[in-house]
Formats: C-alpha cells, structure tokens, sequence
C-alpha cells in the first residue's frame, strides 16, 4: 500500500461518484483519478458536452479537470491494478426478492466489484465504501477479499456521501463534515489517516470525524432516517393545519426558530422523494427486525407510511375537487424531478400523484426542464402513444385548455410564470394545486384560481 495515494480509481459513475471524484480532482490536481463503469452510454456522457447527470456547478467542474487528471472510462480491470485507492460507489437498491425482501439492501454490485477488486489488484488497496450500503457491509467486502485474494490484505474504509442533489456541489465544496471508518488497527488508522489526508486539501480537519467502521456505516442511514422523519412529522401536522385553519408555513417557523428543533427539513409538501430516503429507511427497519427489535422497525416504517400517505392524499384532493371525476379533464404538471436542480426522478413523488390522476382518465400535459421525455415515460409506464400523457417543452403549452395546473417540483422557474396568461389560457374555473407551498397563493386567487396548497386555509 503505497504511503501517499497518488492514484484513486471510483467504480461507480453515478450520482454519488461522478460529482465526488469531480470535487477531488479539482481540489487534488496532483491525483489522478479514474471513473469508471459497465455503462459504455453512462461513460460516453461523462466525456461529453452533455452530462448524464444535471448538478449546478458539476459541468464546470467536470470540464476543467476531464482529461488533466479526471478520466471516465470502462477500463475497470486496469483502473483497479494501478489505484491506491478503490471508491466503491455503486448502486444498492433495495431487495425485491428472497430475504429481506423489500427490505434489506441489494449488495450483488458491491459483491461484484469486490470480486473484481480481488481478482486485480497486484498489491494491497485501500478500499472505500461510498455507496450508501447497511451496517456490517465492511464484514461482506472483507470475506470476500479473504476468499479471492489471500495474497494481499486490502484495508476497508466507509466514507458515506452526505450529499443533497440540487445541492451536491457546494455540499462537497463545503461540507457540514466528513465521516470516515475503519478498523482500530495500526494498519487501519493508517488507512483512515490517508484518506483524510485527501479531503484535507480542502476540508478543515475540525469537519472529518474518524470513527470504527460499523459506527461510520450506522451513522449515514441513521442521519437519512432522522431527516425524512421530520419531513412527515411536519406532513402530519400539515393534514391537521388544514382542518384547524392554521398555515402550516408559520407553525414550521414558530417550532423552527426554537434552537432545540432548528428550521431545516420542515418544509411541508406532498413528500420526500430521491433514491436514498426510503431505501435507508427501509434498511433501518430490516435490521431493527433483524436484531429482533420490532417496535423500532414499526416506528421507523411508520415515517414512510405517512409519506405514502401524503401523496395519496394530495392527489385524492384533486379528485375530490372535481366532483369526484377527472375523467377526460386536461391537468398542467409543472415538475417531475423529485426536488428542484437535479434531473432525477428516483421515488419522485410526482411518479405517484400522476398515476393517480391517470387511472381516473385524466389528461396530463407535464412540463420538467431537466427531466428527459422518454424518462418520464418509463417512470409511468407508458409511452408517446398514450393519448392522455403529453410531455411539453414549454410551461405555457401545459394551459391550453387546462382545468388545473399542478405543481410537484420547486423548481425557481415556476414562480416566474405569467399566470394571467395562464388563467386566459385555462377552463374556467381554473385550479391550481401548489404541491410544493413555492408560489404566492393571494396573487393567484386575486388572478380567478380556485387555490388549493399544503397545509394552509384557503385563500377567500
């Protein structure tokens, strides 16, 4: 294991990987770097003007490093041999069969590289987890390596990303803190030390936190678990603000200001969405069942019925506004990403309301400005040649004959429209339900709209 890491190689160029070895690059220019990936289609859009994934910042940062020190590739075996250090940052769904169904992670990738990695590597590595994975993966990797290489000892770290899409850039430029563990070894310290040299080019060594491997792991689910629970407690509470008439927006600044609860994750919605929120979640519940601790997992499951819950009743509202039939009515979505600045829709909650509305008939004209045609399609399992779903270019184009326009991303675009020319455009009268609370209720209803929002009165 080389003293100083000169080398790193990331397998994995997703949303966890690209962007991270994008930052290191750029603040290392002395390191080289290899991403690499299977997906021949994913690496040619790493080495194109078009990114696979949509990040402010991430285009500039990619484009002043590719081909310096920053290379995208599918030469996994080669990367692997000449790495220091190996990121392991692939996909871990979760599991849709056998045990833990439903449940537990999917590590067949991780296995996968980790069987690669040993059957490669020509001196000992240093490997890190950096995809979200369960508690005790470390152990899986480790048995691995001791069936496939008995030659080498490959030191296992986890450094979990704590990145927010949307955000991801400045969150690596500036993080709250970076988690790294390992074993308490001298050899294991070592490790840790090496890493944390890397990260110390730019992050103050006050933010890394050095911790045992299965601490490290723990800490990213429970951190994703502690963030989607105040998302649906403030949820719950939003059903209770519009039965009393209170507005949900002051109650989160009223509790938000106490320094005990702080402002952050209390903004009331139609539900948190992403690939890493419910996946971790559920992890966490799997494990409480498996250490047979089932009131914690009955607790922690409880968080994720109430964001299912939210999104049914947001879309059941909508029915209930028409009279209990929206067969055949033209509907305006404005978003589909599942939060503002990214172009993912893992878990978007719009993927849900939106098959809601199409199985009561519904036409939906749905507008995303990052969010690919054929994207949206496959999440609703449809294509072009269904009557009732529209994919538009334009905002505008989703009014035309409209009876409600539905806003289910954030995006900062959507508080520009000209909504007179909407309400001209629309049947009368014209809905709109605010999904996200990001658009001024008193102009609308001031306009004609018939305003309905999340936990908030009615505007008279």
């Amino acid at each position: 294991m080389a003293s100083k890491l000169h080398k790193i190689c990331c397998v994995g160029a997703g949303y966890v990987g690209g962007p991270t070895m994008s930052m290191i690059a750029h603040k290392c220019p002395d390191i080289r770097i290899d991403v690499v990936d299977i997906n021949e289609k994913r690496i040619a859009a790493w080495n194109s003007e078009t990114l696979p994934i949509y990040e402010p910042g991430l285009s500039e940062l990619v484009t002043g490093s590719r081909g310096r020190n920053l290379f995208f590739s599918t030469e996994i075996e080669r990367a692997i041999r000449e790495a220091d250090i190996i990121f392991i940052s692939v996909n871990t769904p979760t599991k849709t069969y056998g045990q833990g169904a439903h449940r537990a992670a999917d590590l067949c990738y991780v296995e996968a590289v980790s069987k690669t990695i040993a059957e490669n590597a020509e001196e000992p590595k240093i490997v890190v987890e950096k995809s979200t994975i369960p508690v005790r993966t470390a152990e899986a990797i480790r048995a691995v390596f001791d069936a496939s290489d008995t030659e080498h000892h490959h030191e296992v770290l986890s450094n979990p990303e704590f990145l927010a899409e949307g955000t991801a850039i400045s969150d690596l430029e500036s993080p709250d803190r970076i988690l790294i563990g390992g074993e308490q070894t001298p050899g294991g310290l070592k490790a840790i030390n090496q890493l944390a040299d890397i990260y110390n080019h730019w992050v103050s060594e006050d933010k890394i936190i050095k911790t045992n491997l299965w601490s490290s792991e723990l800490s990213k689910l429970v951190a994703n678990a502690f963030l989607a629970q105040r998302v649906s407690s403030i949820n719950s509470i939003s059903a209770l603000c519009e039965k009393t008439g209170a507005d949900v927006d002051e109650v989160a600044k009223a509790i938000g200001s106490d320094s005990r609860i702080g402002p952050k994750f209390l903004k009331a919605s139609i539900g948190f969405g992403g690939s890493c929120f419910e996946k971790d979640i559920f992890n966490l519940v799997y494990l409480c069942e498996h250490f047979g601790l089932p009131e914690a997992a009955q607790y922690w499951e409880s968080v994720l019925q109430m964001n299912d819950w939210q999104k049914k009743r947001f879309a059941d509202q909508i029915v209930d506004s028409f009279f209990n039939t929206i067969n055949d009515k033209v509907i305006s979505i404005l978003g589909f990403a599942f939060k503002k600045d990214t172009n993912d829709t893992r878990k978007s909650p719009a993927i849900d309301v939106c098959k809601r509305l199409l199985e009561e008939k519904a036409k939906l004209l749905i507008y995303d400005p990052k969010v690919e045609v054929n994207k949206i399609y496959d999440d609703l399992g449809t294509d072009e040649e269904n009557p009732n779903v529209v994919i538009c270019s334009d905002p505008n184009q989703t009014f035309e004959n409209a009876q409600a326009i539905i806003t289910l991303t954030e995006w900062d675009a959507f508080k520009d429209i000209d909504y007179e020319a909407a309400y001209q455009a629309m049947q009368k009268p014209a809905w709109i339900f605010d999904g996200r609370n990001v658009l001024d209720h008193k102009k609308l209803t001031e306009i004609g709209f018939q305003v309905r929002s999340i936990g908030k009165p009615h505007e008279p």
